[in-house]
């Protein structure tokens, strides 16, 4: 009975004492939110909390070991924190530098191989946005918190109808691709109920030959083709 005792009132004070610790610690190393995290802050604020973890829960972890392996990665951060405040080199090198995805309307293959973003991903993104064209975008650039920020054309800003007051049309097609990475996507082209026929029609009045010189396309609103052709490597 007095080890259960002994064993209860130890894992209580060393799960309070890292509690406060913890809290301290993350007073001192800032108040971003969690939207604007890099991914260096993410580990370093779960590492930071597994260590406290550790030390509340398992009796085997010295109890100062692990107050000082945790203070001590706390130090280290907010290191780095002041190093990136006064560095552009170290800021590139700890949080890297936004990328821009889309430019004037073209999707960069470089940049999405860069930062390892599939087109559904990226779609996803813009979906979230409101966004569900890629040819509605004028530029889309990947944050370095992981957020994609995105300038539309002008043509497409949502308060250009409501100042002109013009009449609305319901799009006859939800904004879908068809083509990805050079690949035809024929399940969309079956919901959509148009024949490979018709796409290869479309590519040839554009002057492509093969679907495989097309990165992405996608059918619009009003059924319209947005291509986006293949970069050539030099």
């Amino acid at each position: 009975m007095g080890k259960f005792e002994l064993d209860f009132w130890e894992m209580i004070g060393r799960a309070s004492t890292s509690f406060i610790a913890l809290l301290i610690l993350a007073r001192f190393m800032g108040n971003k939110q969690i939207s604007q995290l890099t991914f260096f802050h993410y580990v370093t604020g779960i590492t930071i909390g597994s260590i406290a973890a550790e030390i509340a829960a398992q009796t085997e972890t010295k109890f100062y070991d692990g107050m000082l392996a945790m203070i001590w990665w706390a130090i280290l951060t907010i290191l780095v924190n002041y190093l990136t405040v006064k560095s552009k080199k170290a800021r590139k090198l700890v949080n890297a530098s936004p990328t821009i995805i889309i430019s004037k309307g073209k999707i960069s293959e470089k940049s999405m191989k860069k930062v390892r973003l599939t087109l559904n991903e990226l779609n996803m993104m813009l979906r979230e946005q409101s966004i569900f064209s890629v040819a509605d975008v004028n530029y889309a650039i990947l944050e370095t918190n992981g957020q994609l920020s995105v300038m539309k054309k002008s043509a497409q800003e949502t308060a250009t109808r409501k100042d002109v007051k013009a009449p609305g049309k319901d799009p006859k097609y939800i904004p879908t691709e068809i083509i990805s990475d050079g690949k035809l996507i024929k399940e969309n082209l079956t919901e959509l109920e148009l024949s490979e026929e018709w796409v290869y029609d479309q590519l040839k009045k554009r002057g492509i030959g093969k679907i495989e010189n097309v990165f992405y396309a996608e059918i619009l609103g009003d059924g319209n083709l947005h291509v986006d052709e293949r970069t050539q490597e030099k």
